[in-house]
């Protein structure tokens, strides 16, 4: 089963990813800040983690540069709230970029699309 990662701040957020995500086969575990997402990837990485970037502490911008320099075969899909996030060149390092949404049709289908440009589905 394909394994992803949900980085995100907010609990409920976390939440609702975790429900949606596992019901269309996903197995999915949560981390709610970038170094215990950092910690997790460390002992067992999964297969794509779906990154929020405002988090406290270390943000998602620098979490996805210390992903890229001891991971770079891991796939990284960033979801903010904040589309203007998109301008940031160190935004670019990520296989897709996706504005949250209630409607989880866009973050579901880059995740599917990454996943098989990878060779990861």
């Amino acid at each position: 089963m394909t394994k992803l990662l949900v980085v995100d701040d907010e609990r409920n957020i976390r939440k609702l990813y975790e429900s949606e995500l596992t019901r269309v086969g996903y197995e999915v575990e949560t981390a709610e800040s970038a170094e215990e997402a950092l910690e997790m990837i460390a002992k067992a990485p999964p297969d794509l983690v779906v990154l929020d970037i405002r988090l406290e502490g270390m943000d998602g911008i620098d979490c996805l540069r210390t992903i890229m320099e001891t991971r770079r075969d891991l796939p990284v899909v960033l979801n903010s709230a904040y589309s203007t996030y998109k301008q940031d060149f160190a935004s670019w390092m990520a296989d897709a970029y996706v504005v949250k949404s209630a409607d989880l049709t866009e973050l579901k289908t880059k995740i599917k699309e990454v996943l098989e440009s990878r060779g990861k589905l």
